[in-house]
């Protein structure tokens, strides 16, 4: 099995609470002397009391389309994915000429070379590190990419593989769009990003690598007829979300049957579980999980108290969830716990850990 060594998660440089980045949107989207109140009803129910942002407010409006925004992506994800990987090294007391392969995961903007192609000199990381970068994936990479991150090392189990995931949602903010899918993202969406290292399971592990969890298996789903509900429409202002309002309707149809087969195969049951690391999709999207799995109460605080903090990271969200349990809440040694990210497709991710 591979042992995740070490998770670190950064985030972007500018704090501001809801209620400043919530004045800055009604500034921005809504006609002028326009009432706001479901502007403000939408924020408020978000549950989340600040995010973090790549970009001062002002400079926000410098950006005139697309390239603009996508440039400072560019350099902004290239310096807060550098801060990431090198605090998971680090912390896993490996260094960058170990790394076996980089897999690197985004939907918020693109670049070729890629992110992670972009790094290997930066890090000084072979020059012969495999490379795997994922678009699309959306708030579902972070535990896809863990997932396949686990393929590669059961295949090479003496090596050690690092996954990147940087999310800057703040740069696909849609100054003048009064739409509900756009006023509910930018009271949700923050910037952030996190590094996961893990080893194969012939790997020899120092002190530093020991008390991470193990990677048992994963699987991934698919939803019929899901498509539309959940993406982005790319165009010359960037990237605008794809919202539908049946979204957690969809998870309390589908996300039982899959994750209580994925256990069954192991010969588990969800009140096996000790731990759930989760998505913070949103409110409604944590509810309706909590509902199709029917967990206890406090199954999903760490999920929870991170989205109130710094909002949804879209795919570093769930590693950050998986880092502060680690941190903070970890589950008795040996027993199961479950991974689960939703994202276009629409999908689920699911990765069975052993504490």
């Amino acid at each position: 099995m591979t042992r995740i060594a070490a998770v670190h998660g950064v985030l972007a440089p500018h704090r501001r609470t809801q209620s400043e980045i919530t004045d800055m949107v009604a500034r921005e989207c809504l006609p002028e002397g326009a009432d706001r109140a479901v502007l403000d009803r939408l924020h408020r129910g978000a549950k989340v009391g600040s995010r973090h942002m790549t970009l001062p407010f002002e400079r926000y409006a410098e950006l005139d389309g697309f390239g603009a925004a996508n440039d400072v992506y560019i350099a902004a994800a290239t310096d807060l994915g550098a801060k990431a990987v090198r605090g998971a090294l680090h912390a896993a007391g490996l260094t960058a000429t170990d790394v076996d392969l980089l897999v690197f995961t985004s939907v918020t903007g693109i670049a070729t070379p890629s992110i992670d192609a972009r790094l290997v000199g930066r890090l000084g990381l072979r020059p012969d590190v495999k490379r795997l970068p994922l678009f699309g994936l959306g708030c579902a990479g972070g535990a896809a990419g863990l997932a396949r991150m686990h393929d590669y090392l059961l295949g090479r189990p003496d090596q050690v593989a690092v996954l990147l995931s940087v999310e800057l949602c703040s740069l696909n903010f849609q100054r003048g769009d009064a739409s509900m899918a756009n006023l509910v993202a930018s009271g949700l969406f923050g910037d952030g990003a996190a590094a996961v290292v893990a080893c194969g399971a012939d790997r020899p592990i120092g002190p530093a690598e020991a008390g991470g969890p193990t990677i048992v298996d994963s699987v991934s789903h698919l939803y019929p007829d899901t498509g539309h509900i959940l993406g982005l429409n790319i165009g010359d202002s960037g990237f605008r979300v794809v919202l539908d309002p049946a979204v957690p309707d969809v998870v309390r149809r589908h996300l039982a049957d899959g994750v209580e087969r994925f256990l069954g195969d192991h010969g588990l049951k969800p009140k096996d579980v000790t731990g759930w690391v989760c998505h913070p999709g949103g409110p409604k999207i944590l509810e309706a999980v909590a509902e199709a799995l029917d967990l206890p109460e406090h199954a999903l605080d760490v999920t929870w108290r991170h989205l109130a903090e710094v909002g949804n990271l879209s795919s570093s969200s769930v590693l950050h969830v998986l880092r502060d349990t680690l941190a903070e809440h970890r589950p008795p040694p040996g027993t199961p716990g479950v991974l689960l990210a939703m994202g276009p497709g629409f999908a689920s991710e699911l990765v069975l850990l052993r504490w």
